[in-house]
């Protein structure tokens, strides 16, 4: 990706799972997760016309997603890849214009010691939105983080953007203590939401 030239521009910043596709539930751990294979990712519906809504007002628009199943040997590399680029071409066939997405495969309770590490990089560390800044020439400040989990919306935070929390779509979700400036139920509200916002005469407050 090339970096934007001239006047910074606003931008939106995405979790994936839960906020662009479904999570999953897998009988081996009993929990609700990211997708571990292409064949388990489900695109919500809602997705396509929201994230080109974003895109057609002039916003550039990243994914920042953590994915440790592979250092949780959960899952191959090779797979969690191919569901990243199946995530985002997703996205792009829907009409959105994808400016770069960031993906963190570390975990420090993994079991693969070459990604078991405490990185610079997992959310709710704000590394990824201060790397599309400099990259992209982003104005984080006129930018929102949106994300279902409390670590997105610290990662938002931390970064300086507004930030919308996206209703969890299972239960036991790490949801509920963060503090967003605004909740929705699913990406498509909280389009609506970042859009009435940026409108003329809109508050900033």
């Amino acid at each position: 990706m090339q970096s934007t030239i001239g006047r910074s521009r606003p931008a939106v910043f995405l979790d994936r799972d839960g906020v662009i596709n479904s999570n999953v539930h897998y009988a081996d751990s009993g929990l609700w997760e990211a997708p571990r294979r292409v064949a388990d990712l489900a695109l919500r519906p809602e997705v396509p016309a929201a994230a080109r809504a974003l895109c057609e007002a002039g916003f550039a628009l990243f994914v920042v997603t953590n994915q440790p199943n592979a250092a949780r040997r959960k899952a191959s590399m090779a797979d969690l890849r191919a569901v990243q680029t199946a995530a985002m071409a997703g996205l792009v066939a829907g009409g959105a214009a994808l400016t770069e997405d960031f993906v963190c495969f570390h975990h420090p309770e993994g079991v693969v010691p070459e990604l078991s590490i405490r990185c610079v990089c997992r959310k709710p560390s704000p590394f990824f939105l201060h790397e599309a800044a400099r990259r992209h020439a982003v104005d984080l400040k006129a930018s929102w983080m949106v994300g279902d989990r409390d670590t997105d919306i610290e990662c938002g935070q931390a970064a300086g953007t507004r930030t919308i929390q996206i209703a969890p779509d299972h239960p036991g979700a790490l949801h509920g203590a963060a503090r967003p400036d605004f909740h929705a139920a699913d990406l498509a509200e909280a389009a609506a939401i970042i859009l009435a916002a940026a409108r003329p005469g809109a508050s900033n407050g």
